[in-house]
């Protein structure tokens, strides 16, 4: 398997607290890593870490072998982040919200429509793509953050507490997808207290919290 992200001796620290203390992570393709730990342990602050939206760490972050510092863009383009919350513009549309994620992805016009449309059909959300989304329920939103996921082609996806709002249906799709994903070669770093059931292994870590 192709590795795709490291981190080296990684150390975050959190009101003179360590978090995270000298982690040693690799994630190839095709692995599912399952971040756990009691609450306040620091999943959210790895995982914020890891998705470039956090500088507060020491150590290292290698993609494909290179240093994070040299290859940021290209990590970012081939990343798809979902934090714990939904991150939708409740003023916006589910279509709106997302052709902005796919402007930001380099997709535009008929291509960027034809894939925000296949990837609201996927989810659920055929039909309500033009209702602001403050007119939605919480599931649907989440599910409107979850369509990202099928926005063109990422090697990565770190997902925080993916399942927060969704259904016992729903739950069991977002399973299938997480497996599907990794199957195929997506990798997929996550923080979730739901117990998972998915066909396909997942790496367990470990944060102490002390």
């Amino acid at each position: 398997m192709t590795l795709l992200l490291q981190t080296v001796d990684l150390c975050c620290e959190r009101d003179g607290r360590r978090l995270v203390d000298q982690l040693n992570l690799t994630v190839e393709e095709g692995q599912i890593h399952q971040i756990e730990g009691p609450n306040g342990s620091g999943k959210t602050s790895l995982l914020r870490i890891l998705s470039g939206l956090s500088s507060r760490y020491s150590g290292n972050l290698h993609w494909r072998g290179k240093a994070m510092s040299r290859v940021r863009a290209e990590y970012l383009a081939e990343l798809t982040y979902l934090g714990h919350s939904s991150g939708v513009k409740a003023v916006l549309t589910p279509r709106e919200n997302l052709m902005w994620h796919a402007a930001l992805r380099g997709l535009v016009d008929d291509t960027a429509q034809a894939l925000v449309m296949t990837a609201l059909d996927k989810v659920g959300l055929y039909g309500y793509e033009d209702a602001a989304c403050f007119t939605l329920s919480a599931g649907q939103q989440r599910r409107v953050a979850l369509a990202r996921l099928f926005l063109g082609q990422s090697a990565l996806w770190i997902l925080d507490e993916p399942f927060t709002a969704i259904d016992k249906h729903g739950v069991g799709e977002l399973e299938y997808w997480i497996a599907d994903y990794a199957k195929s070669g997506g990798a997929v770093v996550l923080t979730t207290h739901h117990e998972l059931n998915i066909d396909h292994a997942i790496q367990r870590v470990l944060l102490g919290g002390t």
